[in-house]
């Protein structure tokens, strides 16, 4: 079983959200399917057949954390190197196109989230930044075509 590289942030998040389905969703879980077998004839009951297939998906979710938690190596971003790019650093890129700027937080496939500029290591962006530093080039094949970006800061913190 291979581990998975996460930040403390991400650990205690899915811990949180883990600790939130076993306390909160699945005893609610449990009371809808109560109410709804208390209704009557099962065959024909609507809320019966929801509650249990939504019972399904939260087991399935309560498994899957519990996996994703074992799986997780959790890497202290305590005196994090600025001299070049490694995970849990921040990375501002430019586009060698346009000149756009985007700032990247460089994270773990089970906590990345583009709405936050959190990107995998594995994905080819965070591949590429790997080891880079201030001022190199990286390619990225991506689904509109082949693109370049420079390396223009690498931060600690943001």
């Amino acid at each position: 079983m291979q581990k998975i590289p996460i930040t403390k942030e991400g650990f205690a998040k899915l811990k949180k959200e883990l600790e939130t389905l076993k306390n909160v969703s699945i005893p609610e879980n449990i009371r809808d399917i109560e109410v709804a077998r208390a209704h009557g004839d099962l065959s024909e009951n609507a809320e019966y057949t929801a509650a249990k297939e939504r019972q399904s998906y939260l087991h399935g979710k309560l498994q899957e954390l519990e996996n994703n938690l074992a799986m997780s190596n959790v890497i202290s971003l305590q005196n994090l190197t600025t001299d070049k790019v490694v995970f849990g650093c921040f990375v501002t890129i430019a586009d060698s196109d346009t000149g756009d700027e985007i700032r990247y937080q460089l994270v773990g496939p089970l906590e990345s989230d583009i709405a936050e500029n959190k990107i995998s290591v594995t994905s080819p962006i965070g591949k590429a930044l790997i080891g880079k530093v201030v001022g190199d080039e990286i390619k990225v094949k991506t689904p509109g075509g082949d693109r370049s970006f420079e390396v223009m800061d690498i931060a600690a913190q943001e």
